[in-house]
């Protein structure tokens, strides 16, 4: 008899359990839920459904709730306290993540919330897995006054903290605006939403309609499209929330869990000997001629398969993820397409963060070289392109893993430098037969060098030719650096992978020395 009345206590013990749970896995209620499915949006749950492998993920601190109680918030306990927390596994791998939900409060941060984050990223740096954060919230807790700014704060440290040792990845899914968006821009990649309900900016229409007089809609301020071609905010543009989902899995594949691993390989089943067919009919030997560098890279990795990062951002230059004989590259590509290749601020933040991103998780880098140089004027030299494009010098030479360069046509003045050559820290440089190679382009040296010469001459444009003929045949071409040793060597288009890959085969183990000090000091 005692047996069944403990029996019976236990039941009820449990049940409560289930009907506490019950209510914290309802998030805000049927009706927010509702709101939420009629703007076409999923809930934080939905959303990590999605994003695991079945039945995999664990849910932490469920049942947290908001210590504040001022303007009613001790009305209601809000279990979850607006984020659902956890780990679970993502094509096997253990991965970490937040979901804000927005039906809660509406996905506002509070301390708790701000705790349950923290949480997150410190069992994730404990043991070495990714961070990835859907971010579907109106901001700080009103409520919780400046609670809610020292909330932020947690996040933004433990973003900082975790830069370098594992991998951050966000999807916005939802408005950010104000402090809501230093954490997304503090992680590795943003992955943003189009559509209306999907925005984020420092300050809102109204204010600046208040302080600068501007009227803007909430997508021309802060839409995804904005961001992801004007701001170079955010990296991919996702179609709709299970796009983003895919565009992480996606993402993920190419990474390696945490610094101290090499990122992941795959068998591909494309063979490491073949040729490079038919690259060398892309390339125009006319080097004033555009032609998109994306057509050489997916002729050079596993399967044409390249994961471009920021593509519509800068334009001028191509960052992406691939694959060579299974094992992940990173490449830094110039595209004669857009700026004719030249260099400016965007295209040298654009290459100088993903090295680093390359470099801090022992990825190999691969440049594409075909660029006459910095982009010149007053423009560029008021808003600092002697400071942003140092930035790729710095972070190309920073870098210790695999480096390795391909000049395929242009390679000019600073901006020859900058995409990696031998006394900036590259392994190896190889050059087509197609390369140029000099300070400067032809018809520039040559005004410079025979400036008084030429207006001396009785037939200047003549004699302009004639020089620039000269130099071309010194300069324009891959030979002379041969011969001063500055390229390993001279190589057919057709066998570029191959070489490619013997070269990283090599480079496998490469350990480089650098001096102890605490950070440097990129010229930010």
């Amino acid at each position: 008899m005692a047996i069944t009345s403990e029996k019976s206590d236990m039941d009820k013990i449990i049940a409560q359990l289930r009907e506490i749970k019950a209510k914290a896995f309802q998030g805000g209620g049927e009706d927010k839920i509702k709101a939420q499915h009629d703007k076409g949006k999923l809930t934080a749950r939905e959303r990590l459904a999605l994003l695991f492998d079945e039945g995999s993920f664990n849910e932490i601190m469920p049942l947290a709730t908001t210590r504040a109680t001022e303007f009613g918030l001790d009305k209601n306990k809000f279990y979850g306290d607006g984020v659902v927390t956890g780990w679970g596994k993502i094509e096997g791998r253990t991965v970490f993540a937040f979901s804000q939900d927005f039906t809660e409060l509406g996905g506002t941060l509070g301390e708790t919330h701000a705790n349950k984050i923290g949480k997150v990223y410190e069992l994730a740096l404990k043991v070495g897995a990714p961070v990835i954060g859907i971010n579907d919230s109106g901001g700080a807790r009103i409520q919780e006054g400046a609670i809610a700014l020292e909330g932020y704060a947690t996040v933004f440290k433990m973003n900082t903290l975790a830069s370098g040792v594992i991998p951050q990845i966000t999807i916005m899914a939802g408005p950010a605006a104000g402090g809501a968006v230093y954490s997304p821009a503090l992680t590795d990649f943003i992955i943003m939403i189009k559509g209306d309900a999907y925005y984020m900016f420092v300050t809102g229409p109204e204010i600046t309609k208040v302080v600068l007089g501007e009227e803007v809609t909430f997508q021309d301020l802060g839409g995804a499209v904005v961001h992801a071609t004007k701001s170079g905010v955010v990296h991919f543009l996702a179609e709709n929330e299970q796009d983003a989902i895919s565009i992480a899995k996606r993402l993920l594949s190419y990474l390696p869990s945490n610094n101290m691993e090499d990122p992941p390989y795959m068998d591909t089943g494309d063979p490491s000997d073949r040729e490079t067919k038919d690259v060398e009919s892309i390339v125009p030997t006319d080097s004033a001629k555009p032609f998109d560098m994306r057509e050489v890279i997916y002729r050079i990795v596993d399967n044409g398969e390249f994961m471009e990062v920021h593509r519509h951002w800068a334009q001028n230059i191509v960052v992406g993820f691939a694959r060579v004989a299974g094992n992940v590259i990173g490449i830094v590509a110039n595209n004669s397409n857009t700026l004719g290749a030249a260099i400016d601020i965007d295209a040298a933040d654009k290459a100088a963060r993903f090295i680093r991103f390359c470099d801090a998780f022992n990825i190999p880098l691969l440049s594409l070289v075909d660029t006459p140089g910095y982009i010149p004027g007053t423009e560029q030299e008021y808003k600092g392109i002697i400071r942003h494009g140092a930035k790729m010098l710095y972070a190309f030479s920073e870098a210790t893993v695999p480096k390795i360069s391909v000049i395929i046509r242009k390679s000019y003045g600073g901006a020859h430098i900058a995409m990696s050559i031998k006394n900036l820290g590259a392994d190896l440089v190889y050059a087509w037969p197609t390369a140029e190679i000099a300070v400067t382009g032809p018809e520039g040296a040559v005004r410079i060098l025979y400036k008084r010469d030429i207006q001396n001459s009785q037939n200047p444009d003549e004699f302009l030719k004639q020089k620039i003929a000269e130099y071309k045949k010194l300069f324009a071409n891959p030979y002379w650096a041969a011969e001063k040793g500055l390229i390993d060597d001279v190589i057919e288009p057709k066998d570029t992978r191959r070489i490619i890959v013997n070269a990283l085969s090599m480079l496998k183990n490469k350990r480089e020395y650098r001096y102890p000090k605490k950070h440097g000091n990129i010229p930010l």
